[in-house]
């Protein structure tokens, strides 16, 4: 399961409010190479399913990942924070045993 706090779908709905992304797209999240830890953290707006796509929804909201990146991200969080110090989504992952500084990478 992949899961959604509140205030991460409060900024997805305003977003969607703007009127840029339709109803019919949903949160895509993946895994990739790179960072400083080793993998990065991938989130963006889709509305394709790929064949061997993962879906969940939790609080109303559709999040979609490929199998591959799931198995990293399984029982994650996608957060956001507003503050002073880096306003953006973030993941809390429990499958990391360390991540850099940032936030923005990750090792399992």
């Amino acid at each position: 399961m992949l899961f959604v706090s509140d205030n991460a779908k409060q900024k997805i709905e305003s977003i969607k409010a703007e009127g840029t992304i339709t109803d019919e797209y949903f949160i895509r999240v993946s895994v990739t190479s790179g960072g400083c830890s080793g993998l990065s953290y991938k989130m963006d707006f889709d509305n394709e399913m790929q064949p061997r796509d993962q879906t969940f929804e939790d609080k109303g909201l559709k999040v979609v990942t490929d199998l591959k990146s799931f198995l990293y991200l399984c029982n994650s969080t996608l957060e956001f924070s507003g503050g002073l110090e880096g306003q953006g989504f973030h993941f809390t992952n429990p499958n990391a045993t360390r991540s850099c500084g940032c936030g923005e990478s990750f090792a399992v």
